[in-house]
């Protein structure tokens, strides 16, 4: 899975900022650090597997939790149309 080459990523404020670069979506996504770090692993082709292990290398939080949030982070992407199977 990868982001859509459609959507394009701003930092505002210390706050990653998700628009839609075409019609698909109309809105903006705000995310904060860490969906903004899902986001970024995102840019290149990856599963929801790596991008839960390099949250762990990055945060100290037991794998169920970073496992519910990076899942949260894809649903809620995949429900506007950002993500590319």
């Amino acid at each position: 899975m990868k982001l859509k080459k459609t959507f394009v990523t701003h930092t505002v404020g210390g706050q990653k900022v998700l628009v839609s670069a075409d019609s698909s979506f109309n809105g903006m996504v705000r995310c904060n650090g860490t969906g903004g770090e899902i986001i970024e692993l995102l840019k290149e082709e990856t599963t929801a597997q790596r991008i839960v292990d390099a949250m762990l290398e990055r945060y100290e939080a037991p794998r169920e939790v970073i496992e519910e949030d990076v899942n949260s982070v894809i649903e809620q992407l995949r429900s506007i149309g950002a993500i590319e199977e």
